[in-house]
Order: C-alpha cells, then sequence, then structure tokens
C-alpha cells in the first residue's frame, strides 16, 4: 500500500481542516457577548429560573422553587423565571425588564412562552414581563390584578416567597388555559446527546487501536492524519453530520500522537450524561430563544 500519497492526501484535508477552523475562530466577534450598559445595573446571567441577589429566599424556599418552576416547563413547556435585585436603578423597572428578557430569551423560539416575575427590593416595585404567546391570556389587565391583589398584599407584610408562589400559581392557572405547542420530551434530547456522545466514544476508541497500529508504521504526525481521516469519515457515515465528524477527526488525530493517555485521559468523554438530572425537570438549559415585546404591567408595595 502506498502509504505515502495516503499520508499526503489527508494531509491535505487536515491542512483544510486547520486553516477552516482558525477563520471561524478568528471571525467571532465580541459583539456577540452580552452588550454592557455602562452606569446602569449589570443583568446577572441566567443559571437556574429562580434568580435571588439580595437572599430574601432562604436556600430550601429556592430550591423548591426551581424544582416547580422547571417540573412546570417539563410538562408544559412554557418557562418561568423570578428574578429579585435590590435595585434597577437608575432605569425604571420596565426599562431594566425588557434588557433582562432581552439577554435570557425565556420561552421558546416562535412560540415565545417566556414568563418573567421581577422584584426589585429596595424600590419596593415589581413587573411581569410577559412574552409574545402569553400576551392574549396574560393581558396588562391580568397582570396588574395579579400583582396588585395577591402579590403585593404578601410584600407588604415580608412574605416574600408566598407572595410569589401565589402570583405564580395564578399565572400558570390562566396560562393552563392557552392552547400552546407540547413540549419537546427531555428523552428525546437525552437521546440526541446519548448519540453524540457514543460517537465521540468510537471515534476515541478507534483512535487508540487504529492510530496505535499507523503510529509504529508511518510516524505519529502520517498516524495522526491518516487516524484523523478514518475517525472523520467513520463519524460522518454514523451521523451524515460534518460537524461531529469534524470533532471526531481531531480527536482522532490528537488521540494518536498522545497515544499513551489510556480511557481515563480524557475524562469528558463520559462526563456528560453525569450532568442530568439536577432538578425534577432534567436540569436547566437556560433560555429558549422566546421573544419579548414590552407586555405586562408594574406595581409597588
Amino acid at each position: 500500500m502506498n502509504y505515502s500519497f495516503i499520508a499526503s492526501y489527508f494531509s491535505k484535508w487536515m491542512l483544510i481542516l486547520c486553516l477552516a477552523l482558525g477563520t471561524f475562530i478568528c471571525q467571532s466577534k465580541p459583539a456577540d457577548l452580552p452588550h454592557q450598559h455602562e452606569g446602569l445595573v449589570e443583568i446577572p446571567t441566567l443559571k437556574s429560573l429562580v434568580t435571588d441577589l439580595t437572599n430574601t429566599l432562604t436556600a430550601d424556599q429556592k430550591i423548591t422553587l426551581e424544582n416547580q418552576l422547571n417540573a412546570y416547563e417539563k410538562a408544559r413547556g412554557t418557562q418561568i423565571a423570578v428574578l429579585i435585585l435590590p435595585t434597577t436603578q437608575p432605569e425604571e423597572i420596565e426599562q431594566f425588564s425588557i434588557r433582562v428578557v432581552d439577554q435570557w430569551k425565556l420561552g421558546r423560539k416562535k412560540v415565545d412562552d417566556g414568563l418573567l416575575l421581577i422584584i426589585a427590593k429596595e424600590d419596593r416595585k415589581l413587573r411581569f414581563e410577559v412574552g409574545y404567546g402569553l400576551e392574549g391570556a396574560l393581558t396588562d389587565v391580568t397582570t396588574k390584578r395579579i400583582i396588585s391583589e395577591i402579590i403585593t398584599p404578601y410584600l407588604k407584610q415580608g412574605l416574600f416567597y408566598e407572595g410569589i408562589i401565589a402570583g405564580l400559581n395564578k399565572s400558570i392557572q390562566i396560562i393552563n388555559g392557552e392552547a400552546l405547542p407540547p413540549p419537546v420530551r427531555a428523552q428525546q434530547v437525552a437521546n440526541q446527546n446519548d448519540g453524540f456522545e457514543g460517537v465521540l466514544m468510537i471515534a476515541f476508541m478507534v483512535a487508540i487501536f487504529v492510530g496505535s497500529i499507523l503510529k509504529k508504521l508511518v510516524g505519529n504526525i502520517l498516524g495522526g492524519t491518516l487516524t484523523a481521516g478514518i475517525t472523520g469519515i467513520l463519524a460522518w457515515l454514523i451521523t451524515g453530520t460534518v460537524g461531529i465528524a469534524l470533532i471526531a477527526a481531531v480527536i482522532g488525530f490528537f488521540a494518536t500522537l498522545l497515544g499513551g493517555l489510556g480511557m481515563h485521559g480524557i475524562g469528558g468523554v463520559g462526563g456528560f450524561s453525569g450532568g442530568r438530572g439536577g432538578f425534577s425537570g432534567g436540569g436547566f438549559g437556560g433560555g429558549r430563544g422566546g421573544g419579548f415585546g414590552g407586555g405586562g404591567s408594574s406595581g409597588s408595595w
């Protein structure tokens, strides 16, 4: 077999792959990062559906509320978040709330079924920000009544958790009357992740065994190049996805060069599945791409 020809062929494609990856990385713009507004309160990162920057809620209350909201998202698809912070000043709560939902993108894309309850504790103000898809049910008048008649009587007594629960329960009761699309089942997402992880594991196994043989026959670089081609083509044949094939090729190349690592050398390959199960809804996945147009209402206590 003409190893020099094969190695030259795959070396050419590896060079093209590296140039393409380098171009993609260089063209990534800082503008993709959240825009910082000088002098304004910074928008917190969305790490869970309950963000309490004031320690108003106890640990048990926060966990309970998070579990309930995650379970509701799993069952219904609608994404509801709570944000408690000291102040929105110098902005009014309406302007700050819009910045939050623009960054968090609560609710499903095209369904736009996100809902944010924001409480500015020192300002003694609160607001519901309603996604486009829920504005027909949670109108400005409806959210105003929920705030004034249900939530604020609790807040005046310092019962924040009770007020939040009561207000969200009423909101959920109204949302349940809407004909929204059913959620994508978590198991479908899990199956997709399992398939992705399985392909990468196969690529890694091929690289360990095939790469070690090729490395002895034609050397480190040529052996790594050949292994990259084999693992990339194999991944493409299995998934039909170019992106996964490229990742598999890179794994094949470097796993061959670093051949002595063994299975424990890449701790992340089998570690993704261990992250499932954090909350009762199967773990938090961030905003879903929903849109907002300023619907909702504000109040004070």
